[in-house]
């Protein structure tokens, strides 16, 4: 095995308002030896009206680390941006009809969650394996791969959809929500559950195009998505036109029909990128060895989501303590601060992608610029989101509910929760690039430390000991969340330096 240095780039400096819209020199790109659509107006293109051609999408390991990253994020965190639009529509709209029923969308998102992390981990798993694959240029396993992990999707879709609906009430109990609270919780994450085979076959093709270079068609369908919701909620909610009134119940509906629209859209589009030829119901059946991969790459990153479904918890827990307004207060405010953290989701994307197929092309130099690069794109966004959560706290509370105490207990929320902003950065990026040269368990174990560790310890101790009461929560968040960011960057840092020097070392 020969190391060579592929690619060295200078960083350019850049405004906040560069990074997100991705105004850059055109001419630097096409100075670079890679053929294909111009690469300008691909990126001031918003709509563009063909697919990206393949050899552009599937190859990550030739063009320029800074340019590749902004490809890449920038769809994706405006999807992102549009999905948490989605939710907060979904959110609006809960208000509208009650603050127990607001309430009971914040307590059902821990339950939610659930479905979040096992689409998180078999989608990790699928970007990780199909991107290694890539990198290598063996295309016959990644479309192995491509089929097999549809198929887990399934497997595992209809394992948590018996689960969660069977589980569900005792769930909610749990967490303390009785009569029509409860009802209300339930009344939503029924029809949740039973949807849930939309939401993983949704974040498995995603993966796919991700790890082929590709994250337009999953932001197209975020956009879409986000639009045909604001005509959807109200109606499934309120009823007319032959649908009966169904309250919280309509909006979890209107979800549902939604991810079943993308399902269609999103396996049109991976049919486009020359991936999957053709297509068989027989591909889809397992093949064990194929299953055990995605298991051993997906089961950490889903777990380590699934830690973060038991972070919400406890904080909800916590938080609970302190009356049904400081859990709708958490709840908005946790909607606000994903807006903030958009753009850094975006960041995660590209990072694994351009990870996991520099890796399988054993070009360690460019995960580690695309690291760095990453990094120093999402403090610059964060920084803003930390100044935005500050500046506008009462504001953005106020667009949400009128609940007066409700919108107090949330804007001290903000006051503390903005200055972790940052912190979220120095997590998310480098645990993406650990997904991507096939180390999940490391996010695991942060996330088993950060979620669950020490929310035990310093929320108890800052609540009560030191008797900060609600505040005592919020500044546990603070603690854990930077003392985390500090172990992740070293642990990274010393993992790519052993990784190099083991590349070295067989020249």
């Amino acid at each position: 095995m020969k190391y060579t240095a592929s690619f060295t780039a200078r960083i350019k400096s850049c405004s906040v308002l560069a990074v997100f819209y991705g105004f850059f020199n055109k001419n630097d790109i096409k100075q670079q030896s890679y053929t294909g659509k111009d690469a300008g107006l691909f990126f001031l293109d918003p709509w563009p009206l063909t697919p990206y051609p393949v050899s552009m999408t599937s190859d990550l390991t030739s063009a320029p680390i800074p340019y590749l990253v902004r490809r890449l994020a920038i769809p994706a965190g405006t999807g992102f941006f549009f999905n948490t639009m989605f939710n907060v529509v979904d959110t609006w709209y809960g208000g509208q009809l009650s603050t127990t029923a607001l309430a009971a969308m914040s307590i059902s998102f821990p339950v939610f969650f659930l479905i979040l992390a096992v689409g998180s981990g078999v989608s990790t798993g699928a970007t990780a394996l199909i991107g290694n694959a890539l990198g290598r240029k063996d295309h016959e396993e990644a479309s192995t791969y491509l089929s097999q992990a549809l198929s887990f999707a399934l497997v595992h879709a209809l394992l948590l959809t018996a689960t969660g609906l069977a589980l569900a009430p005792h769930i909610f109990d749990l967490m303390g929500a009785k009569g029509e609270y409860l009802s209300h919780a339930l009344s939503y994450m029924n029809v949740i559950f039973a949807g849930s085979s939309f939401f993983l076959l949704n974040f498995v093709m995603n993966a796919i195009l991700n790890s082929h270079g590709n994250t337009l068609a999953y932001r197209n369908f975020l956009i879409g998505g986000f639009f045909l919701n604001l005509v959807l909620d109200p109606w499934f909610m309120y009823g007319g036109y032959g649908v009966p009134a169904l309250g919280l119940a309509g909006i979890a509906l209107a979800t549902i029909v939604i991810q079943c629209t993308g399902v269609c859209y999103l396996f049109t589009e991976l049919s486009k990128t020359g991936s999957m030829p053709s297509f068989h119901f027989r591909d889809l059946k397992p093949r064990w060895n194929y299953y055990r991969e995605l298991f051993r790459q997906g089961f950490p990153s889903a777990m380590n989501m699934m830690t973060v479904s038991l972070g919400i918890f406890i904080i909800t827990w916590f938080v609970g303590r302190f009356g049904e307004q400081a859990v709708a207060a958490y709840g908005i405010g946790t909607r606000i601060e994903q807006i903030a953290m958009l753009p850094v989701m975006g960041l995660n994307i590209s990072t694994l992608a351009l990870t996991a197929q520099n890796f399988g092309a054993e070009q360690v130099d460019r995960i580690r610029e695309t690291v760095r690069v990453s990094l120093r794109y999402g403090m610059l966004l964060a920084v803003s989101g930390t100044i935005a959560a500050l500046l506008c706290g009462r504001q953005l509370m106020g667009f949400f509910t009128a609940d007066q105490t409700v919108i107090d207990i949330g804007v001290g929320f903000l006051s503390v929760e903005a200055y972790v902003l940052p912190a979220y950065v120095l997590l998310y990026i480098p645990i993406s690039a650990m997904q991507g040269i096939k180390l999940p368990i490391f996010g695991l174990v942060i996330g088993l430390l950060r979620q669950l560790l020490g929310p035990a310890v310093i929320f108890p101790l800052c609540t009560t000991v030191f008797g900060l009461g609600l505040f005592g929560v919020w500044w546990g968040i603070f603690g854990i969340a930077w003392s985390a960011a500090c172990i992740v960057v070293l642990y990274v840092n010393r993992t790519l330096a052993a990784l190099e020097r083991d590349m070295v070392s067989t020249v």
